[in-house]
This record gives C-alpha cells, sequence and structure tokens, in this order.
C-alpha cells in the first residue's frame, strides 16, 4: 500500500507539473486576417473582431497567454478552407482555428493526404511551396449562428421580406458561384432568373452597386452587411430583417488528436455563453450576434436547397 501510495503522489506531482507547464504555453489559434467583424489584421497594427476577443476570453479561462496565428484565404477555384485549416494545425501553427463553419461537408476525413498551406503571417518561400500531412478535424461547441439575410437598396426600402418569393419583381444582384447564387437561381424552378444579374466575386463591388442603386436586393452572409455598415455610415442600405432558414454555425476546430484541449475549450464556452458575454463581445464588434442553432452540424446545404 505504500509503494501504491508513492506512486500515485508521484503521479500527481507530475500532472501538477505539466499543468503548471501548460499554463504558461500560449494558446495559439488560427484567425482569417480579413473577415471582418469576426476578425480583421493589418500588419503592425493589433487585431481586432469577435473572434479575437472570443479567443481572448477562451484564454483567460484557461489561464493561458493568447497567440494569434493570422493567415489569408484566397477566394478561389482551387481554395478549400477545410483544407487550410486542417494543413495550419497538423503544421502546429495553431491548436484552434476560430470562426469555423461546422457542416458535414467541412468536417469529413481529407480526400487528399496531403495539402499546401495558406499564407499566413511570418510563412517564408519554402512554406508556400511544401505540403502538410495531413489529420481529422473535430469541432468545439458552435458559439454563433451565421445566416444568410435580403439586404435592401434604396429604391427597395420598405419591401417586407418574408420568403425569397418576395424578391420578385426586384432587380437582383449576385455573386457567381456563392450559396446565395444556388439559392436564387433555384428558386421555384428558376422563377426569378430573368431579374438576377451576376457579379463577380473579389472583382465586382457588390453592396457598393447596390448602395449606388444599380440593383434592389441581393442575398449575402449576414456578418458581410454589418462589416459594410460601418465603412458607409450614410448607406441607402437596409437590412430586411428576414434570414434564410437554412445557416451555419460557426465554432472552433481542432484536431481529433486533442480531446483535453476540445473539453476545456467547450467548458470556457459554455461558460462564457452562460454569463452572456458572447452575445456582448458580438455587440461590441458590430456583429448581429444569433445564439447557434439545432443542427449544431449543418447536413447537405445543396439538398436543402433544391429540395426546401
Amino acid at each position: 500500500m505504500t509503494m501504491r501510495a508513492a506512486a500515485l503522489g508521484l503521479a500527481a506531482i507530475l500532472c501538477l507539473q505539466m499543468a503548471a507547464h501548460a499554463a504558461d504555453d500560449p494558446l495559439k489559434v488560427c484567425l482569417d486576417e480579413d473577415r471582418p467583424p469576426f476578425s480583421s489584421h493589418q500588419r503592425g497594427k493589433p487585431g481586432t473582431g469577435f473572434d479575437v476577443t472570443l479567443a481572448q476570453g477562451i484564454a483567460d479561462r484557461l489561464g493561458r497567454p493568447l497567440k494569434i496565428q493570422w493567415f489569408e484565404s484566397k477566394l478561389d477555384e482551387d481554395s478549400s478552407p477545410q483544407l487550410e485549416a486542417n494543413a495550419l494545425l497538423s503544421d502546429g501553427r495553431c491548436s484552434l482555428v476560430g470562426g469555423y463553419a461546422l457542416t458535414r461537408d467541412s468536417l469529413v476525413v481529407p480526400g487528399v493526404k496531403t495539402a499546401k498551406l495558406p499564407d499566413f503571417e511570418g510563412a517564408t518561400r519554402d512554406d508556400r511551396r511544401r505540403r502538410v500531412e495531413l489529420g481529422v478535424l473535430t469541432p468545439s461547441q458552435a458559439y454563433v449562428y451565421s445566416p444568410l439575410t435580403v439586404v435592401l437598396g434604396p429604391r427597395a426600402r420598405g419591401r417586407k421580406i418574408n420568403d425569397i418569393g418576395d424578391l420578385s419583381g426586384l432587380r437582383l444582384a449576385i455573386e457567381s458561384g456563392t450559396l446565395g447564387d444556388a439559392i436564387l437561381m433555384s428558386f421555384e424552378k428558376g422563377r426569378l432568373i430573368d431579374n438576377i444579374t451576376h457579379l463577380v466575386p473579389g472583382r465586382d463591388d457588390l453592396l457598393g452597386a447596390l448602395d449606388r442603386g444599380d440593383y434592389d436586393a441581393t442575398l449575402l452572409d449576414l456578418a458581410r452587411f454589418d462589416a459594410y455598415r460601418p465603412a458607409h455610415r450614410d448607406t441607402g442600405l437596409t437590412a430586411s430583417g428576414w434570414y434564410y432558414p437554412v445557416g451555419a454555425n460557426r465554432g472552433y476546430v481542432a484536431l481529433a488528436s486533442e480531446p483535453a484541449l476540445l473539453a476545456a475549450v467547450n467548458k470556457a464556452l459554455a461558460d462564457l455563453q452562460a454569463d452572456g458575454k458572447i452575445a456582448n463581445l458580438a455587440t461590441q464588434a458590430g456583429l448581429t450576434y444569433l445564439p447557434p442553432r439545432e443542427p449544431t452540424i449543418l447536413g447537405d446545404v445543396w439538398e436543402k436547397i433544391i429540395r426546401p
């Protein structure tokens, strides 16, 4: 019994030493440098946004300093947010990726064994060339809900929107290849097609064109409109207040090999949610806060659009 007690005592000491060491290690979180109001960063300036302050809140709860690894996600046909997040985590650039859309497709085991890293702060020429062996992603609990919403231009101000069909007769603008594009184009077997103008993502200014009165309405992520308003205080655009019924929760994602970290993060998120602090952080960042909804992990988005 004495030897067993001594062994248990030694194990307890080792656990305490490991915990103390972990407390000195920063909580490394990867955030997109250009996704306001979730996260935004310009070199030489502190990062801002909801995910920045939330990550700090999580780190404080865990008793660890926070270190943000900024990265840039390219908007092109070759980019994959899932593979980019996996590569960052698998390369040890961070332990968590914040603001991750919790969908079934984004959490499946990768169909490839390796992937390139996205451009990240501090990346070298070799980092941009090499490929990283991928792991398996596991999500935290969700902390915010991201819906699509209809935004109305000056001429359509006051139009009541309770369904996609209420856009009938309006001049619609949408970015090609987006979820909003698929929704508008497929609505009632193409009833709105003749009123839709397609713009090129990253090249055309969708909200600017809507603000000028070139078009009457669009369908896009609510957070994107939240980001537009502070920079355009005199905007003539208005939020319809209606949300498309298919949306995605956002949370953290980590490697499946980090169950203890995810458990601790989930506990911290639950505590912050219970205290009302997550909603407060969103409001301070200019993000319209909507609490997570069921299902936590969104299933086949395209099937829901084609067969609502």
